[in-house]
């Protein structure tokens, strides 16, 4: 088969979807990590973090970014494209979603799959906004560094309580998004066999609620040790 005609076939789409979703699992994954830097009494800690990333290895992490940009945007893309063709082929929906056994493993979740993509981009935007091109205050650090103050941003962002709500909502739901996608990644890779399947389909819900689990305890942190106490 052609590259080409590879590329616009279904198999084809559903293959570069599960990449680029893997891919993001990855900086999802390194992300939460960094965010773990907030759980450090002294606030340096994750302030130098941040500055290293956005002036020490800037360069590297503006390369990085378009690159996340573009994963998001074409594993979103991809997913409109292979839902919008589930739904011409079946025109007449479902009336009630329950979840099936066997091979096809129909859940909520997998039927969700392109609402919690559209909820989590729209969020991500809204993140973006906040934090990474939110207020810029700047501070002195212990050793006499001129940097950002993103923690200061960060805290005082989660200090609202509908702040952190609306937050861990938006996690619970990528951690959804993810026990499903993680796996079946795997299976439009053709990486299907049975005994792997079943251990990557119980890795991936794990991964999903440790993910989940990081993702909403930070702020709710946040807010009940520093932010709430504003």
């Amino acid at each position: 088969m052609r590259f080409s005609t590879f590329s616009y076939s279904s198999l084809g789409k559903k293959i570069y979807m599960a990449i680029l979703g893997l891919l993001l699992v990855s900086f999802v994954t390194v992300h939460l990590i960094g965010n773990l830097a907030l759980l450090s009494p002294d606030k340096d800690t994750f302030n130098k973090y941040s500055h290293f990333l956005t002036h020490d290895i800037g360069g590297i992490i503006l390369v990085a970014e378009i690159l996340i940009f573009a994963f998001f945007f074409f594993h979103f893309l991809y997913a409109l494209v292979v839902q919008w063709n589930n739904w011409k082929a079946r025109p007449i929906g479902y009336k009630k979603v329950k979840n099936a056994g066997g091979a096809s493993k129909k859940t909520i979740m997998s039927t969700t799959m392109i609402y919690t993509g559209l909820i989590i981009i729209i969020w991500l935007v809204i993140h973006l906004l906040n934090f990474k091109y939110g207020e810029e205050v700047m501070y002195t650090t212990k050793d006499g560094m001129l940097i950002r103050d993103l923690y200061a941003t960060v805290t005082g962002y989660f200090s609202n309580i509908w702040n952190v709500i609306f937050y861990d909502v938006v996690m619970i739901l990528l951690a959804l998004h993810l026990s499903h996608g993680f796996w079946s990644a795997f299976q439009s890779l053709g990486l299907n066999g049975p005994r792997f399947m079943k251990f990557i389909r119980g890795f991936g819900y794990l991964y999903a609620i440790v993910l989940g689990a990081g993702f909403v305890f930070i702020p709710v942190w946040v807010y009940l040790t520093i932010g709430g106490a504003r």
